[in-house]
């Protein structure tokens, strides 16, 4: 079992509907990060970063959530070479019902998904009108280590949090399409991240992306936080990034920790 991991954070733009582009800036991440010194494990991207978002009346198009499919498999297959596992957004469909939920994708197939759990509805979000919420979700194991994967909205609600460490989780991974508004980094931190990471004693990584769709802008200033509530490491606001954050275990009272520090 592993005592080091990198997890690198893909801090994208996106357009929505351009399944296509967005798939190939995500290679193209992914190429960078394994490229890197000390290359990467993992490269995570934002929520439903393989469509866009929000899609709002485009995901009731079949034609779209088929072609989802599709990249997504794409995507699959282009980890079969070796190289670092994606941790991919978009839409998935489960007994009938549309999700927006997580993909695990490694060793050329897709391992695992998550669906998000709280869905908002208030303001510019209007979730509750084209999926389903999926179940509270169990953590995922990749190499040597419990992912807790909980979606944007979900970690503005301990319940999710709580629920996945108490399942085990020793590192959350928090994928967000979070629109931008004033002190809203304070606000992420402070009020949301911070909360979550002392409450269940894990590290908490941000991931939000740049860039706008309509009316609504996206800052990036995706970041880590420790079960401190300390900040591990920061993006910058309103640029693409792809940076590396460097895992090791330690050991902490009878069993062990995730610590973290960022790369290069």
């Amino acid at each position: 079992m592993p005592d080091t991991l990198i997890i690198t954070i893909a801090q994208l733009n996106q357009k929505v509907g351009d399944l296509a582009a967005n798939a190939a800036a995500m290679l193209a991440a992914r190429a960078a990060a394994a490229e890197a010194a000390g290359g990467a494990d993992l490269v995570v991207f934002p929520e439903m970063q393989l469509i866009g978002y929000p899609p709002e009346d485009l995901i009731q198009k079949p034609a779209l959530i088929e072609r989802a499919a599709a990249e997504l498999d794409r995507l699959a297959v282009a980890t079969g070479d070796g190289g670092p596992a994606m941790l991919v957004g978009s839409v998935f469909v489960r007994d009938g019902a549309l999700h927006n939920g997580v993909a695990l994708l490694e060793g050329g197939k897709v391992v695992a998904t998550r669906f998000k759990h709280e869905l908002p509805n208030y303001g510019t979000f209007d979730e509750k009108r084209y999926f389903l919420p999926g179940p509270l979700p169990e953590p995922v194991a990749f190499r040597g280590v419990m992912l807790g994967l909980p979606i944007c909205e979900d970690i503005w609600h301990p319940e999710v949090c709580r629920h996945l460490a108490e399942m085990g989780a020793e590192i959350f991974i928090s994928v967000n399409g979070s629109p931008y508004e004033i002190d809203k980094d304070e606000l992420r931190i402070d009020g949301v991240a911070k909360r979550r990471a002392i409450d269940t004693g894990l590290p908490l990584i941000y991931v939000n992306r740049v860039g706008g769709q309509d009316e609504v802008v996206f800052d990036g200033a995706s970041f880590v936080v420790g079960p401190e509530g300390a900040v591990w490491a920061q993006l910058p606001d309103w640029e693409e990034a792809i940076v590396a954050t460097r895992w090791s275990k330690v050991p902490a009272g009878s069993g062990h920790r995730w610590r973290s520090s960022r790369g290069r």
